[in-house]
């Protein structure tokens, strides 16, 4: 049975733990004597070696009936700024922080839901298939935990994300592509006070090119870009002569994301150009996006926890990326779902207790559903 109290407490210990991205040492540390001390035996890969971090991932297989479907369960150990010395205020049914800092609940309520649930299915002595439990670094920094994750290791049927906002039973199907660039103005400089007309100035030139984007904010219901970080100059009496700006483009859309930011880059060029500089552009793909057809069986499988448990299924399309990403594209079915996190990555982050007490009852459907699944 889940444990309102024994979940709060959990909850408010993990927040209490600092683990910005790339420095989740004490929160690894923490995880895997918490799941040691449970029963189990939890390990730690070596992805923080691979990004250059203190802390890997910490992954445990808890052994089930293998004629069932294995899942997957994940929540990220890492926070956004400003998250040390965070507390945790409990004002009745909302937990919050003092206002200094950002609460963490993403993903400390991820990572509570899951120790709750799976601590209850032991009390519980209830059957269930594999399940395997990876609590990954380096999500908020670039989904790095999850892109170095082993998942020949992790034979899992199907993956359930706990990291998404909206009411309990929200389930995101669709995350956008997500391209991120880096464009540098190269103008000509010049004293900007006895020749300024010898130089031509690189801000001048992102600036234009920037203000006659042709696809800037919410560009229609499947796709977004933003400018959202501007670099140059050396000093108030020098013509410019370089300039940087980087940005990003999604779309659910994996044609219309490329289209999307061809054009946006080739406008960048063309404006340089046309004002005497040139541009130096670098595009990455940070991560992939994915859909999933709503009679999918990782959606079946939804809809009977829905009825099992008696809460509303709400499956709804991101614009966001999480680890779902990842774990789609690696081939396995996976979904994100909502453990009640509000305003997050602010200083008025909050949950709600019973929010989180409602998506393990949730998370223990979708477990004895899969367990009486057929493959």
């Amino acid at each position: 049975m889940i444990n309102r109290q024994r979940l709060t407490d959990e909850f408010v210990t993990l927040v209490g733990i600092d683990s910005l991205s790339k420095n989740e040492r004490k929160m690894a540390d923490y995880l895997l004597q918490k799941v040691k001390d449970m029963g189990f035996e939890p390990y730690e890969d070596d992805a923080g070696q691979k990004i250059d971090g203190n802390a890997g991932n910490v992954i445990c297989r808890i052994k089930g009936n293998k004629e069932r479907p294995a899942l997957l369960l994940m929540a990220h150990m890492d926070t956004v700024v400003p998250g040390l010395n965070k507390k945790a205020i409990i004002d009745g049914d909302i937990i919050k922080s003092d206002g200094t800092t950002i609460l963490g609940s993403d993903d400390a309520s991820g990572i509570a839901v899951i120790l709750e649930t799976i601590t209850s299915l032991k009390e519980d002595n209830a059957e269930h298939g594999d399940i395997y439990i990876a609590f990954t670094v380096c999500e908020e920094g670039g989904l790095f935990g999850a892109k170095n994750l082993d998942l020949t290791k992790i034979p899992a049927d199907f993956a359930v994300i706990l990291d998404e906002g909206g009411p309990i039973g929200t389930a995101a199907v669709k995350a956008p592509y997500y391209n991120r660039f880096k464009v540098t103005f190269k103008g000509k400089a010049s004293h900007a006070g006895i020749e300024p007309e010898k130089g031509i100035s690189a801000i001048m030139m992102a600036a234009r090119a920037i203000a006659g984007m042709p696809h800037f904010g919410r560009i229609d219901e499947e796709s977004t870009s933003n400018i959202g970080i501007i670099q140059g100059g050396h000093a108030r009496n020098i013509v410019c002569d370089t300039c940087t700006i980087e940005g990003e483009v999604r779309s659910t859309d994996p044609g219309k994301i490329e289209r999307l930011t061809s054009e946006i880059l080739d406008h960048f060029r063309k404006v340089a150009e046309e004002m005497g500089g040139s541009t130096e552009t670098e595009v990455e793909t940070e991560y992939p996006g994915f859909r999933i057809d709503e009679d999918a069986p990782i959606i079946q499988l939804l809809r009977k926890a829905s009825e099992m448990s008696g809460i509303p299924l709400n499956l709804v399309s991101t614009g966001g990326g999480s680890d779902t990403n990842i774990i789609n594209d690696a081939g396995i079915p996976a979904v994100n779902t909502s453990v009640g996190m509000e305003k997050v990555h602010s200083t008025e982050e909050y949950v709600r207790i019973s929010d989180m007490e409602k998506a393990c009852h949730f998370l223990t459907a979708i477990i004895r559903a899969a367990c009486s699944y057929n493959h």
